[in-house]
């Protein structure tokens, strides 16, 4: 069965600001499939991430899966990963500000500090339980997709809210 494209939550609905609840384990079918439509999902809407709250949903579970594209042009490629209960261990004390976007606040860029590397941990979507290490780019998004699970979205963590813009002058500054 191929997978759905599933609609965005958009600022304002109140699944983006509840805290999520636990994926129950092992992964039953529907949520397999949900990680599939999530998937696709964010490909169309040319994302680097999207989390479950995004879909209408509130569990614990994002994927991170960052190309280059027009709205990232200097991302790196990574095979899309589906983190389920993820847990941020440990992070650094070094702090990066950079530009940040969402799919469920579309047309707006801002500032925002995030750790530069992290450890974290998560469960795949083999049910295995996975530890690992993530810095630059990759733990921007996961600390993104980590806040909506949690109820947040950038916006909360954008220290001057004059470096908002919109998409298309933020898109200026990378031609």
């Amino acid at each position: 069965m191929k997978a759905h494209i599933m609609r965005i939550t958009q600022l304002g609905e109140p699944v983006l600001r509840r805290v999520s609840k636990s994926v129950p384990l092992p992964l039953s079918k529907t949520h397999d499939r949900l990680i599939d439509a999530m998937i696709v999902t964010m490909k169309k809407a040319k994302g680097v991430g999207i989390a479950a709250p995004q879909v209408g949903i509130g569990l614990r579970l994002f994927i991170v899966a960052p190309e280059p594209s027009l709205r990232y042009p200097k991302a790196p490629r990574m095979d899309p990963v589906a983190m389920i209960n993820p847990v941020l261990v440990k992070h650094s004390k070094k702090v990066v500000t950079d530009w940040e976007g969402c799919l469920s606040i579309p047309g707006l860029r801002g500032r925002v500090p995030r750790y530069q590397s992290l450890e974290i941990e998560f469960t795949d979507r083999a049910g295995r339980r996975l530890r690992g290490k993530l810095s630059g780019f990759v733990a921007r998004i996961f600390q993104h997709e980590f806040d909506h699970i949690n109820g947040n979205v950038y916006v909360d963590r954008v220290r001057d809210t004059r470096t908002f813009m919109t998409e298309s002058e933020f898109r200026k500054l990378w031609k």
